[in-house]
């Protein structure tokens, strides 16, 4: 049985502090998805295990960024892919107890995303973010309340705290986070903040 969906993920790369990982599960955060783009395939799946060893014994979910293999191979909790990743539907064919989650832009992709087996949308972005290069315009709040109620909505993209709450009162699941996180000068003060934000 997969574990219940976390209200706050933090992504996580090998450029982070990974000494604040345990820190960060004992303090509520209970999802952490390893993304890191310029890792080979070694290196994702030793980042993971890393992190795993930090944050399980919180209770804390651990979702791979695009690598079904890795996922599966580490024993990680789950895989997020995007519109460029192996399929909804080809994943959990595959993969038929991980979480899996899928990048959504609207209410058709949430849909779509549904009916091929998704457990949740990452929903995003929805405010405007430098984490990540090449992404559309944001969303906004109004977005998530139109594509809610069809799967569990991870919002992404700019969310800080006072963005976090915002976000759970317009119909999201919860929110995933970078840069509120790792930026400020204590990570650790951030979570609390954050993990409060999204009740």
């Amino acid at each position: 049985m997969p574990p219940l969906l976390p209200r706050l993920f933090c992504l996580v790369s090998a450029t982070d502090d990974l000494d604040l990982l345990e820190d960060l599960a004992n303090a509520g955060v209970g999802g952490f998805q390893v993304r890191d783009k310029d890792a080979t395939t070694r290196e994702l799946a030793a980042l993971t295990r890393l992190v795993l060893a930090a944050v399980r014994p919180a209770g804390a979910t651990v979702i791979v960024d695009d690598r079904v293999d890795v996922a599966l191979a580490t024993g990680a909790d789950g895989v997020h892919l995007g519109a460029d990743d192996l399929s909804v539907a080809d994943a959990r064919r595959l993969a038929p107890h991980l979480v899996i989650g899928a990048t959504c832009r609207d209410v058709d992709a949430v849909r779509r995303a549904a009916a091929d087996g998704a457990s949740y949308a990452g929903f995003g972005p929805v405010f405007r973010t430098t984490s990540k290069a090449g992404l559309p315009d944001p969303l906004g709040l109004e977005a998530i309340g139109a594509a809610a109620g069809e799967l569990p909505l991870i919002a992404i993209g700019g969310v800080g705290p006072v963005g976090a709450r915002a976000c759970r009162e317009a119909g999201a699941h919860g929110v995933a986070v970078i840069g509120a996180l790792w930026r400020p000068p204590d990570p650790l003060s951030a979570a609390k903040e954050l993990v409060r934000a999204v009740g």
